[in-house]
């Protein structure tokens, strides 16, 4: 199954991350983050359109049938290597083990959590089914569109007011909030948003922009993007579950 892999390497670390990855925004936040943090990294795609995800060797440390999942080969405890699934968790795991990307301070790291969880309570959710039903859908479902895109317009107002008076979403230090919530941003478009709408999100989307690890991570397995609306039928079952 893993047989097309992208070695990345950077030599000022000595750890050995696997991450079992598709150019999403959910695979994206880990590569991300792993780039911000300088920790070397073995890319193992798993094609979510060819059905991958569901392979039970895949399943045995990623048993929500989702990437992305890490398999950490150094987790600091000399035993066995460490797997964890769901970005969120990954993004929590690798700021614990490296004590980076989430402050030391109480109450900044409990605003770090808040904003992450945020992300993956609503952004990831939302913002995902305002771009399916907008751009990937083969029916168009007027309800469903108008729904999910009013969804992430009020997400993207929460996001502006809170950027209006802070640099970054946890406060004045940037954390693995900003990571989580930035790829869901790339498509605004379509999800129903007009950016213009919110200065402030698109202030901070062009500071994550400039970040030179935030681009290494989303060029990450690039050359395996392709256009989901371009599957057949059995792919689009296996990734949506529906004709």
């Amino acid at each position: 199954m893993w047989r097309n892999r992208c070695r990345i390497t950077n030599k000022e670390s000595s750890i050995m991350i696997d991450l079992y990855f598709w150019p999403t925004p959910n695979g994206r936040k880990i590569s991300i983050a792993l780039e911000e943090l300088g920790l070397e990294y073995t890319l193992k795609p798993v094609n979510i359109g060819k059905g991958d995800q569901f392979d039970p060797g895949f399943l045995a440390f990623s048993p929500n049938n989702r990437m992305p999942a890490i398999i950490d080969h150094n987790d600091d405890t000399g035993g066995d290597p460490q797997p964890v699934f769901d970005s969120g968790a990954i993004l929590l795991y690798l700021a614990e083990k490296t004590g980076k990307l989430i402050p030391a301070d109480h109450r900044k790291r409990i605003s770090t959590i808040e904003w992450l969880m945020w992300q993956m309570s609503g952004v990831g959710p939302m913002l995902g089914q305002a771009h399916h039903f907008n751009h990937y859908a083969k029916e168009k479902i007027p309800y469903a569109m108008e729904r999910y895109s009013i969804e992430s317009n009020r997400l993207y107002g929460v996001m502006d007011r809170r950027l209006a008076d802070h640099e970054w979403l946890a406060g004045d230090e940037f954390t693995i909030a900003d990571i989580a919530v930035f790829p869901w941003t790339r498509t605004y478009e379509r999800q129903g948003v007009a950016i213009d709408d919110y200065p402030n999100v698109e202030r901070w989307r062009q500071t994550m922009l400039s970040r030179d690890a935030v681009e290494r991570g989303m060029k990450a397995g690039s050359e395996w993007t392709s256009d989901l609306r371009a599957l057949d039928t059995d792919e689009w079952k296996k990734l949506f579950g529906s004709k």
